[in-house]
Parts: C-alpha cells; structure tokens; sequence
C-alpha cells in the first residue's frame, strides 16, 4: 500500500467523509420526495415524484461510480419524461 492508500491519508479519509454526505444527503432527498406534503407542492408544478426519484438514484449511482445503472435509471426516467410531454396537448398562446 502506497502512502496515499493509507487508511490514515486525510485526502483519502475527506474523500470518504465527502462520499458520505453525499449519501445523507440523498437519503435526505429520498425522504423529501416520499413526503405527501412535497408530492402536493411537486405536483402542482407538474413534477411526478416517482421520476424525480428515479433521476436521482441514477444521479446517486453515477456520483457511486456505478455508471450501467446511472444509465438505466436516468436513461429510463428521461423516456418517460420525453414520451409524456409528446402526448400532453399544447396549450394554445394567450
């Protein structure tokens, strides 16, 4: 193990603690969608929290370095998105 690779390197352990409120943090926002309260206040600005859930797991996964299932899950969410604004009617100009 190089001095770098050292459990006790501080660029190693900051990188660690960095990842890890990352993770809070997203499971913070995890929480946040799953709130009624924030689904209302979503949904009032056409935002479907079940996406917006989907993104950002893909999100957490790419920032894990899990990039095959970043792309599925932001791959899957941005299909949705784009299929379900093609079949929204357009709202005629005022």
């Amino acid at each position: 193990m190089s001095g770098s690779d050292s459990p006790s390197d501080p660029n190693r352990v900051g990188k660690k603690r960095a990842t890890a409120e990352l993770e809070d943090l997203f499971d913070e926002l995890d929480q946040l969608l799953k709130n009624p309260d924030v689904g209302t206040e979503l949904a009032d600005l056409g935002v479907n929290t079940s996406l917006a859930m989907t993104l950002a797991y893909g999100l957490r996964a790419y920032l894990q370095g899990d990039k095959e299932k970043a792309l599925l899950e932001l791959g899957t969410a941005t299909e949705e998105i784009a299929t379900r604004m093609a079949r929204k009617p357009e709202t005629p100009p005022s």
